[in-house]
C-alpha cells in the first residue's frame, strides 16, 4: 500500500466512522476500487487507524468525557441505611455514582465485546465480502428512510440509565455485520430508548471510544505477539502515523457536521445515500464486474 492509498483510506475512515453509512463497508469498497490487495498489513491498518478517529471524540468532548459526579448522591438515590446489608452496599453505590458515566459505557460495551470474542472468525470472513456490504447498505438505507417517523417522540427524561446503556449495547452488536454501521445501530438504539437525536448521537460517539479502542487494541496485541507481524508494523510505521493523523483531523470535521445536520434534517439523506451506493455495487456485482477484495 502506497502513502497516497493510505491517506485516501484514512480520509474515508475519518469521514464515515461516525456517520450512519458504515465506515468498514466504505473502506472495503475503497480498497476494492483502488485494487489494494487485502494483505495482513492492510487489514491491520484499517483497524489501527481507528485510534485517530477515537481521539477526535475525546478532544471534541473532553469536558464531558473526563467527568465525575463530584457531589453527594441525592437523597432520593439512596435511602438511609436500615440494615447491615444496606450499610455494606453504600460504598459501592457511592462508587458507581461517582463514576456513573464510565459505568454506563462499560455496560454498553459488554455485549459487543462478548459477541466479538465468540464470533471473531466469522466476522473477519464477512469483512472481505463486498456483496454483504452492498446488501446491508441498501437494507440499512431503506430502514433509515423511516427512522425519523418511527422514533419521533423522545422521552422527557434524557438521562442515561443503565437499562438504556445496555439496550444500546445490544443494538451495537448488529453493526458487526459489515455495511450496517455502528453509528446507525447505536443512534437508532438510543432513539428507540427515548433519547432525542442529539443525545443518541453523542452517546454513540462516547461508546465508540471504548468499543473501537478495545477492538483496535486487541488486534494490535495479536500482531505484536508475532515477531514477523511486529516487524511488519514497524516497517510501515510512517503509514500508520500518517493514517491516524489524517483520520483524526477528518473525523473532527465529520463529527461537527454530522451533529448539526442530524439534529436539523434527520436520517433520510443518509438513507438515500446508502441505497444509491449499495445499489450501484449490486448492479456491478450482477454485471460480473470484479469488485471483490
Amino acid at each position: 500500500m502506497t502513502l497516497i492509498e493510505a491517506i485516501i483510506i484514512a480520509i474515508v475512515e475519518g469521514l464515515t466512522e461516525f456517520l450512519p453509512v458504515s465506515s468498514t463497508g466504505h473502506m472495503i469498497i475503497t480498497q476494492s476500487l483502488m485494487g489494494i490487495e487485502s494483505s495482513a498489513f492492510v487489514k491491520a491498518y484499517t483497524v489501527i487507524i481507528q485510534f485517530g478517529a477515537i481521539l477526535s471524540v475525546v478532544v471534541l468532548y473532553w469536558k464531558r468525557f473526563f467527568r465525575l459526579n463530584k457531589g453527594e448522591m441525592h437523597v432520593g438515590e439512596v435511602s438511609v441505611p436500615q440494615s447491615a446489608l444496606q450499610r455494606s452496599l453504600l460504598p459501592l453505590r457511592r462508587f458507581l455514582y461517582k463514576y456513573d458515566f464510565y459505568w454506563k459505557l462499560f455496560i454498553a460495551v459488554l455485549p459487543a465485546g462478548i459477541i466479538g470474542l465468540v464470533l471473531g472468525d466469522l466476522i473477519d470472513r464477512m469483512l472481505e465480502s463486498v456483496t454483504v456490504v452492498a446488501v446491508m447498505l441498501v437494507m440499512g438505507g431503506l430502514f433509515m428512510l423511516y427512522v425519523d417517523r418511527w422514533f419521533n417522540r423522545p422521552a422527557a427524561d434524557q438521562s442515561m440509565s443503565w437499562q438504556r446503556a445496555l439496550s444500546i449495547g445490544f443494538f451495537q452488536c448488529i453493526a458487526m455485520i459489515p455495511g450496517v454501521s455502528r453509528s446507525m445501530a447505536t443512534i437508532v438504539g438510543g432513539m428507540g430508548c427515548g433519547l432525542d437525536r442529539r443525545n443518541a448521537a453523542e452517546f454513540s460517539f462516547f461508546l465508540a471510544v471504548p468499543t473501537m479502542a478495545a477492538a483496535a487494541g486487541y488486534k494490535l496485541y495479536q500482531l505484536m505477539k508475532d515477531p514477523a507481524q511486529f516487524d511488519m508494523l514497524t516497517d510501515n510505521i510512517l503509514l500508520l502515523m500518517v493514517g491516524n493523523l489524517v483520520a483524526f483531523l477528518v473525523a473532527m470535521i465529520a463529527i461537527r457536521f454530522f451533529i448539526n445536520f442530524l439534529t436539523k434534517y434527520g436520517f433520510r439523506a443518509f438513507g438515500f445515500y446508502r441505497i444509491i451506493v449499495g445499489g450501484i455495487l449490486l448492479i456491478l456485482i450482477g454485471a460480473g464486474v470484479n469488485v471483490s477484495m
